[in-house]
This record gives structure tokens, C-alpha cells and sequence, in this order.
């Protein structure tokens, strides 16, 4: 029994290499796809621009500098926070992809984790052109940010991703009950869309709008990751105690449903 605890971190590690290795692989098969989904995500840079054609006064405490960090800075963390599980998992249900899954040992959901991982590392050099782009065009808007800062970046980002999948995969769990549950998940863009900073950064908002903003886990999938890359004052502390609230309050909602479901779909299927 030992030994086969000791055998057990490895045969872990082992499992996430080759299922990310063959995601991986998957994924560089639509290159050019993945590469118009980066340029999908271009929302900031376009809100960089109608910002600064509208003039820096309109931003309440941020100059020219400040905007032009945080929409590049909100630009990369959208590249890595995107999900896309709904689609996939509504797509394997209904094409009976899910039946044999259920049956491995491995739990489905770690498969879908592993697809948007290897799909960020696929984005990546995408992401680089166009920074590269962005610091022909408007140098000023690039900063190099200093190790603690781009650390802190990193794992805000990476936390916000998580949080965006386990709210994500919410909805996905509906996939059980309706086979449209994608339709769910368009409409919560639209809460994500006004209250996560993408379009504007949090603090030009009025005080009552951005109080019901941070009461929701939109701003800290975006604007939090966002101002600790750009190097703005924020209260990390409280920042990413949030994201690891919401984490923890989302991920038994998700395992809850996902049992639920998998029971209906078993008695279906029956």
C-alpha cells in the first residue's frame, strides 16, 4: 500500500504529461484558428484606442501612461483567461463522446483543463506578434514590469483563469438538463462584458456601479490580474483572497452538479 502511495504522484505526473503532450498536438493542428481566436480577443486594445481618442481627463486618477499600461495589460490577461468548455463539452454530449469517457478513470473535466492549457501555449506566439505590433505602433504602451510585479501578474492570472473555469463549467454542468446550455453562457458574457473592466477600467465607474461590480467574480477575472501586471496600486491581499473565495465556493458547486448530472445521464442512457 505504501508503495503504491509513493507510485501515486508519479503516475500523476505522468498522466498530465502525455494527456498534455497529446492536447498539445491537438491543438497545433488549428494554428490558424487559434490565431483568429487571439485576434478575437483584441477588445482591450480597441477600448486602448476609443480611450485615447476621448481624452485621459475622462478617466477619474489615470493618466495616459496608466490607461495605455492597463489595456495592454488587460489584453494579455484576456489571451489567458478565455474558456471555452461549454462549447466543447455541449459538443462531445451530443455527439456521444461523453459515454466512453465516463467509463476511464480519469475524470472528463481534467481533459478539458488540459485542451484550454495546451491552447495557451498555443496562443502564445500569436500573442507575442501582436505585442510586437503594438510596440510598433504605439511604443508608449509597453512597460517592462519588474519580476515581483510579472510573478504576481502571472499567478493572478492563472487564478483568474481557474475561477473563470470553474464558472464556466457551472454552466456546462446544464449541458445534463438542456442540450443548448452554450445559450447560458452568452448571455453571462454580457455581465462579463460591462463589469470585469474590460471595456473600461473599474475606477472610472461610479461608486454604487463599481460596489455591485466587486460583489460579483467578474472584475477579478480580468481588471485585478490586469492593474497588478501594469504595476498599479492594488490590494493584492484582498484581490486574491477573492479569487481563491470564489474558487472555493464555485468548485463543490461544480463537482455537486457534475454528480447530479452524471446520474441523470446514467439513468438515460439506461
Amino acid at each position: 500500500m505504501s508503495r503504491r502511495r509513493l507510485r501515486g504522484p508519479r503516475h500523476g505526473l505522468r498522466l498530465a504529461r502525455a494527456l498534455l503532450g497529446s492536447q498539445y498536438a491537438t491543438m497545433l493542428e488549428y494554428r490558424a484558428e487559434i490565431a483568429l481566436w487571439a485576434l478575437s480577443g483584441v477588445l482591450p486594445l480597441i477600448m486602448l484606442a476609443v480611450w485615447s481618442q476621448a481624452g485621459v481627463t475622462a478617466a477619474d486618477g489615470l493618466d495616459a501612461g496608466q490607461l495605455d499600461r492597463y489595456f495592454v495589460a488587460a489584453f494579455l490577461v484576456r489571451q489567458f483567461t478565455v474558456v471555452w468548455v461549454t462549447y466543447s463539452f455541449e459538443e462531445d454530449q451530443l455527439h456521444g463522446r461523453l459515454s466512453p469517457w465516463l467509463l476511464q478513470p480519469l475524470q472528463p473535466l481534467w481533459r478539458y483543463v488540459a485542451a484550454h492549457v495546451a491552447e495557451q501555449a498555443t496562443r502564445l506566439p500569436f500573442v507575442l506578434l501582436f505585442v510586437g505590433v503594438i510596440a510598433l505602433v504605439h511604443p508608449a504602451a509597453l512597460w517592462l514590469p519588474s519580476p515581483e510585479r510579472l510573478l504576481l501578474g502571472v499567478l493572478a492570472t492563472w487564478l483568474a483563469f481557474a475561477v473563470n473555469f470553474l464558472l464556466q463549467s457551472v454552466i456546462t454542468m446544464g449541458c445534463f438538463w438542456t442540450e443548448r446550455a452554450s445559450a447560458l453562457d452568452r448571455l453571462l458574457f454580457i455581465p462579463y462584458l460591462f463589469l470585469s473592466g474590460i471595456s473600461a477600467p473599474l475606477e472610472t465607474f461610479p461608486e454604487g456601479v463599481r460596489r455591485l461590480a466587486l460583489a460579483t467574480p467578474f472584475p477579478y477575472l480580468l481588471h485585478f490580474p490586469a492593474r497588478v501586471l501594469a504595476g498599479e496600486s492594488v490590494d493584492l491581499l484582498g484581490g486574491f483572497g477573492a479569487l481563491l473565495g470564489w474558487a472555493a465556493l464555485l468548485l463543490p458547486l461544480v463537482l455537486g452538479l457534475w454528480r447530479l448530472g452524471v446520474r441523470r445521464y446514467g439513468a438515460m442512457g439506461a
